[in-house]
């Protein structure tokens, strides 16, 4: 593994680098909920320690994918205030479900370092929003540091854990999509992993009664007067002079595309790099700020560090003009590249505006699809041929969620994890349409719970299905409390949804194969006479799970027995099926030969290839 490599250098991606520094800043406790892009840092953890384990040693420390974000981030601050250092992850919306937890945390403080990495994703590149994590720093009082690649960011996490146990304080870590995914040469270490066990030593000022509460903000405000001061020295701030009275300030990925454009322009300028930016170095900033004519300020989506900035020059009546959103193109919305900030640059020097290197050849779309095999398919199909027209279909965060596509069109409405059973519950009395809702079995574990409590208490009527297909699919196929196993690639209990939800007292509880289409548009008929709550759980592993000798083979269409009825193609919408002139064909190289589509073809022109 690259991530353990005992050479000078090793090639990682920006989220192996993260664990790279965490094992050797001596990791104890590592937690999760799997999240885009954020996950290559918890699954890097997760196949450390199984290596470790097939070989027979003792990992030296612990790794859990918790239940769901907010889990996550309590069970490490167990750990760090018993004076274990933690580190815990998640994507950007994660730290939303985390935020109660996360506001109070910084109060209590920790004993140990501990690391909070959120995953901002500019772009929406796999989220339902593209928020800037930032302002949770200026929000709950957090220090936070953000990296430009992986070499920063291996060293950015060991000196986080300094600064926690300087400070007492979790720190926030930003990293965005491109930082994760972004690959390059990071200088090693000596990896340091050594189990430990902590002691959590009583103190009333832990138990945050108001009282209590009270006390601890200005202690905490106190602390933040203490990270000024590190943020001011931190060898993650500093400026590059390139001559010249003109400024740019940057972060995160922006400081590498500003780096390049500067250095492929040849332009005289002086360069402010920031890494820890809440709180900022302010007198750092004002030196800047006094040193420069005008500024240009370069940062992805909201205006965290322009705003600052702004306020800074304004208070010391420093006679500088700063740019920034809306100059030259520089969007608060989306991901930015090195043509967006070169063509800003250019504006800002004066120069002469690139060519556009566009090409007028149109691109066809390619959505994301259904993977052929996929039991949501199935289960979509048998739902729209049994539930009456107006049915609204709340849906959830996973894979399922591609059902939106044509030709299925099974999700109506979608807000964040979890939320599909509590809108089932207002949209069944807001209005007389049935409702029929969707989630996958991790998501049911994450968010899901309340929201079925509450449909059973005030006895809601609508379906909730739990599409449960063994495992987190989108994610990368991580365990969740219904497998086998777990994290560490221990034997865990494997919770059960149908007991779960008869637990939570719902009557009407079943269970259907989705791959036998009759028995489940049986199952949801029952479901749609039921008056109530009802929960429907379609179990059929990810087709992905499946070992490839079991998908061997394909199906073909006999054309003399194709009436052309486009069933399979415009009603279930399985990718393998294809046009070829006239005809519908089955292109073997994507067929998984699951064979549910010999269900929906009434001529029964689908047949085994021999």
């Amino acid at each position: 593994m690259d991530v353990l490599s005992t050479q000078k250098k090793a090639l990682l991606l920006g989220n192996e680098a993260v664990v790279r520094g965490a094992v050797e800043a001596g990791i104890d406790v590592a937690t999760t909920y799997p999240g885009t892009p954020s996950s290559e840092i918890a699954d890097t953890f997760s196949k450390i320690a199984q290596y470790y384990k097939n070989k027979g040693l003792e990992p030296g420390f612990y790794f859990q994918y918790s239940t769901n974000e907010k889990v996550a981030l309590e069970f490490a601050a167990a750990a760090a205030v018993s004076g274990l250092r933690a580190l815990t992850c998640m994507k950007h919306v994660g730290l939303n479900v985390a935020s109660d937890t996360f506001m109070t945390y910084m109060y209590v403080g920790c004993k140990a370092g501990h690391v909070i990495i959120t995953a901002d994703d500019p772009s929406c590149h796999s989220s339902q929003n593209e928020q800037d994590n930032r302002y949770y720093a200026k929000f709950g009082n957090a220090p936070l540091l953000e990296p430009s690649d992986p070499l920063e960011a291996k060293d950015m996490v060991m000196e986080a854990f300094k600064i926690s146990e300087e400070l007492s304080l979790p720190i926030l870590f930003r990293m965005t999509t491109r930082t994760s995914h972004i690959r390059g040469p990071v200088s090693l270490g000596r990896i340091n992993l050594k189990k430990k066990k902590g002691k959590f030593e009583k103190n009333p000022l832990m138990v945050t009664v108001p009282e209590v509460a009270r006390k601890l903000h200005p202690i905490l405000l106190e602390k933040m007067e203490m990270a000024e001061k590190i943020s001011e020295n931190s060898r993650f701030n500093y400026v590059e002079d390139f001559g010249g009275n003109a400024g740019i300030v940057s972060s995160g990925p922006s400081h590498n595309y500003v780096r390049e454009a500067v250095e492929e322009l040849g332009v005289k300028c002086k360069i402010l790099k920031l890494g820890m930016t809440n709180p900022l170095p302010r007198k750092m900033c004002i030196d800047f700020l006094k040193a420069c004519g005008r500024v240009l300020v370069v940062e992805e989506l909201e205006p965290f560090l322009e705003e600052q900035l702004k306020a800074i020059a304004h208070e010391e009546e420093i006679d500088v003009k700063i740019y920034g959103k809306g100059y030259g193109g520089l969007s608060r919305i989306y991901e930015y590249d090195v043509d967006i900030v070169e063509r800003v640059i250019r504006k800002f020097f004066g120069l002469k505006e690139k060519e556009s290197a566009s090409s007028s050849i149109p691109i066809p779309p390619r959505p994301p699809v259904l993977c052929p095999g996929c039991p949501h398919r199935a289960t979509y199909y048998a739902v729209k041929q049994v539930a009456p027209e107006g049915t609204i279909y709340p849906t959830d965060i996973g894979c399922y969620t591609l059902g939106k596509a044509p030709p299925l069109e099974v999700a109506d409405f979608l807000l964040c994890m979890g939320s599909n059973v509590g809108t089932a519950c207002g949209f069944s009395y807001a209005t007389n349409q049935k409702v029929i809702s969707f989630m996958g079995d991790s998501t049911f574990f994450h968010a899901g719970l309340p929201g079925i409590v509450n449909a059973v208490h005030h006895n809601h009527d609508c379906i909730i299905t739990v599409l449960d297909n063994r495992t987190t699919a989108m994610t990368g196929h991580q365990p969740n409390p219904g497998t086998e196993y777990d994290g560490m690639g221990n034997e865990a209990v494997m919770l059960k949804v149908e007991d779960v939800v008869r637990g939570l007292g719902v009557k009407h509880v079943e269970v259907v194969n989705p791959n036998n289409l009759e028995k489940t548009k049986e199952t949801f008929r029952r479901a749609l006479e039921y008056k109530g709550t009802s929960v429907v759980v379609s179990k059929a592993p990810c087709i992905l799970l499946i070992p490839q000798e079991r998908r061997a083979g394909s199906f073909e269409i006999d054309q003399n027995k194709c009436t052309k009825c486009e069933v399979c193609i415009k009603k279930f919408g399985c990718p393998a099926f294809y046009y070829d002139g006239d005809k519908i064909k089955i292109d073997e190289t994507l067929c998984s030969a699951c064979g549910v589509c010999t269900q929906v073809c009434e001529p029964h022109a689908i047949r085994r290839k021999k």
